[in-house]
């Protein structure tokens, strides 16, 4: 990692699982630089305006993940909302290097909202990833707090444009608890991501990052997320993760097992000249 000049949301987010994670042969990279055009009030990778477009990053993370002999790499980015595709030339370009040195890796993305640009998704999933996540977060009346430059509605719009420009695509979304939420509301967004035809979904509770962030309003228990769990697999997920310690990428490789044969259409020929608008 330190070798190619990367960043992972592992450490970037501080999240918990790092260890167990990266001992599994799974690891999360974070393109596009480290800062954030938005400011989530969760999320401890720090927000700024990004100052280098970095269009050697794709290829240098396909190498990272070739030495690393990863079985599935989940691949994020930090919003780049001053760029008109939302860097998803970049996404694009680093899936297909990866296919292309790492035939047996299967790629997982997180991607943003890309601002409701249809354009920059339906690229991103031409590279033919074996799984599209786009996280919601949190239920619709904390968004103002939570996620204050992003919209609901366009993030349930992505997941089902998601499936309408790839039906067989596996599309995946998370949410947090221990903002505010309630039970009922939690479940009306189960619902919700169901209904754009979401097949993975991931549930944990929120930890503050630093003082600076939003205050945990409580902690719920391990019973209620198996009752979260139960309640989602009756809604037609697929695969649910539901745990205090779960993140987007908690366990990815084993729900990227459903897609692989599925996905991949990679024959081998040349890489395409990376273009930026």
């Amino acid at each position: 990692m330190r070798e190619q000049s990367l960043h992972t949301v592992c450490e970037e987010a501080r999240c918990p699982n790092i260890g167990e994670c990266w001992s599994r042969g799974t690891a999360t990279f974070m393109i596009l630089g480290d800062t954030c055009t938005r400011s989530c009030g969760f999320c401890a990778v720090k927000t700024g305006r990004p100052e280098f477009l970095d269009l050697a990053e794709p290829r240098r993370v396909a190498l990272a993940i070739q030495s690393l002999s990863l079985k599935h790499a989940v691949i994020t980015s930090v919003n780049r909302d001053e760029l008109e595709d939302g860097g998803a030339a970049i996404f694009a370009e680093t899936i297909r290097w990866t296919h292309r040195l790492c035939p047996e890796t299967t790629i997982e993305v997180l991607i943003p909202d890309f601002k409701g640009n249809w354009d920059a998704l339906a690229a991103v999933l031409d590279a033919r990833p074996e799984i599209l996540n786009h996280n919601t977060e949190t239920v619709p009346r904390l968004y103002r707090v939570v996620r204050p430059q992003a919209v609901y509605e366009r993030s349930l719009e992505l997941l089902r444009r998601a499936k309408e420009i790839d039906p067989a695509a596996l599309t995946k979304s998370g949410v947090m608890v221990g903002l505010g939420e309630t039970r009922e509301e939690m479940l009306v967004v189960f619902g919700d991501l169901a209904a754009q035809g979401v097949d993975i979904l991931t549930v944990g509770q929120y930890l503050r990052p630093t003082p600076q962030h939003l205050p945990i309003d409580r902690y719920w228990h391990p019973d209620e997320f198996a009752d979260l769990k139960e309640r989602a697999l009756g809604m037609g997920f697929r695969h649910v993760e539901s745990g205090p310690l779960v993140r987007s990428s908690y366990h990815a490789e084993e729900q990227a097992g459903q897609a692989i044969g599925r996905r991949r259409g990679f024959t081998g020929e040349a890489l395409p000249v990376l273009a930026l608008s």
